[in-house]
């Protein structure tokens, strides 16, 4: 009987329960997948511990790849043995096997691992809206990145230098300012040990830069309104140090004018057409080496606890997975 990992109340890493689960028939719009690969996310430990609400109990992870073993009557894009990924709800990735709306699924192409590909589509996509439609990043602009050596942070950097952009990145140790100069960061700073604010200004000459990626959230949040031009954009798509207070916007905002924004996938890629094209873009770059990816570590299934744990303890230096 496959295997699965169900979550019955909120709380730390030790709530994730590995369960066997029965695999029905998928429905007329759904098809039937055996993951390979799961994709482990900082929003899974949102669902796990409340802090992003979901009714339990329920399965937790919304990224995998893997291969379609049966497809519902009405499905005409998929067919059995086909490899694809996924990375939306409904929640329950951290699955040996599991039903899927076809809607949500992605095709993979040839040259693109199960492995990979679980990597590559929250974090391929997020970093894909970030850069060409929350903000359009030109050559020759420099911008602040948090989280520098993280799964996102990796790939934003090297596609930022694929377009002649360059990037400052700020990582929480000095472990990770390695991890990040090899993905292309030009200046990287220790948050933790360095006021990243005058670092920022000091590498620009306190012109500032003109936006500003934040998937930290609350200990970085007011420090990088300081690091923006005039006009500059905060771009605010995550709270991994915890949820923003309340922003004063007449204090806060109105001052330099600033633009502040908080993107998510599902506003960028609301159909299987829009997350194809968006994941085919990603594709093309890794396969073309224009994107290099590296899994930082690989954790059974059953060892899901272990992994959030080290997610949460920011012990991953890039992206990692779960092998069912």
């Amino acid at each position: 009987m496959p295997k699965s990992i169900i979550i019955t109340k909120n709380g730390g890493p030790e709530v994730l329960e590995l369960q066997d689960v029965s695999v029905s028939n998928p429905g007329p719009d759904e098809i039937k997948v055996t993951n390979h690969a799961i994709g482990l996310n900082y929003i899974d430990t949102y669902h796990r511990s409340g802090l992003y609400p979901i009714k339990l109990p329920s399965g937790i992870g919304l990224e995998a790849a893997g291969k379609v073993d049966e497809v519902g009557n009405n499905v005409t894009e998929f067919n059995k043995g086909d490899n694809i990924a996924y990375a939306s709800i409904p929640l329950g990735a951290y699955a040996q096997q599991r039903i899927i709306p076809a809607k949500i699924a992605i095709k993979v192409p040839d040259g693109i691992s199960h492995e990979i590909a679980a990597t590559l589509i929250t974090k391929g996509l997020t970093t894909n809206y970030l850069l060409t439609k929350t903000y359009q990043l030109k050559a020759g602009e420099l911008v602040l990145f948090h989280a520098a050596a993280g799964g996102v942070g990796q790939i934003f950097a090297q596609w930022a230098n694929s377009v002649g952009a360059k990037v400052i990145g700020t990582v929480g140790s000095d472990d990770k300012i390695k991890v990040a100069q090899e993905n292309g960061y030009s200046h990287v700073i220790n948050y933790t040990k360095d006021d990243f604010a005058k670092e920022v200004l000091k590498i620009t000459n306190n012109e500032g830069v003109p936006a500003v990626f934040d998937g930290v959230g609350k200990k970085t949040f007011y420090g990088s309104l300081n690091c923006l031009k005039t006009r500059g954009m905060m771009i605010s798509f995550g709270n991994a140090s915890g949820p923003l207070d309340p922003v004063n916007v007449p204090k806060d905002i109105q001052p330099k004018g600033l633009y502040l924004t908080r993107p998510s996938i599902a506003q960028y890629f609301t159909n299987r057409k829009e997350l194809q094209e968006g994941a085919d873009i990603i594709f093309e770059k890794v396969k073309f080496g224009k994107i290099k990816i590296k899994i930082s570590k690989k954790y059974k299934l059953a060892e899901a606890k272990q992994a959030h744990a080290d997610l949460e303890a920011r012990k991953l230096l890039g992206p990692a997975i779960l092998i069912p």
